[in-house]
């Protein structure tokens, strides 16, 4: 985990960097928002990536936002094992992420597949997903 506090950062700065250590590996990015010395309001960036991007990501952060220090820290995590099922319904088809850890197992449809099915048939994103949730839970009886 990688964190630095920004008190000077535009919302587009952030926007854009949080793309750019997406786009270069990491698991997650997000801010918070937090107070600094003479109560001046500011922003938390965390980065959560491979302690083997270190790197990467500390080159990024400092070229890309007004931080002149990085934090980090060396955390452990337990990932559920995923994979994808393709699941039909009235809208077309929806992949489903099925996400398992021992006994443990959760359904999710894909969001981009749901978007583009509702766009496409200008219906609500709710309906089609609604549909894909369903759809979902006959695939998992059938289990």
């Amino acid at each position: 985990m990688l964190e630095a506090n920004l008190d000077d950062q535009t919302g587009e700065g952030l926007g854009y960097v949080m793309q750019r250590l997406l786009d270069a590996g990491a698991y997650d990015v997000f801010f918070t928002p937090i107070q600094m010395k003479k109560n001046r309001p500011a922003t938390q960036l965390t980065v959560l990536a491979d302690p083997a991007a270190q790197e990467v990501m500390t080159t990024l952060i400092l070229s890309e936002t007004s931080t002149i220090g990085i934090r980090y820290q060396t955390w452990q995590r337990t990932v559920m094992k995923r994979h994808f099922k393709a699941a039909q319904t009235p809208y077309g088809p929806v992949q489903i992420k099925v996400a398992t850890y021992g006994k443990i197992s959760k359904m999710t449809p894909e969001y981009a597949d749901c978007a583009q099915l509702a766009q496409r048939l200008h219906i609500p994103f709710k309906t089609v997903y609604q549909a894909a949730m369903s759809a979902a839970t006959q695939l998992d009886e059938e289990d």
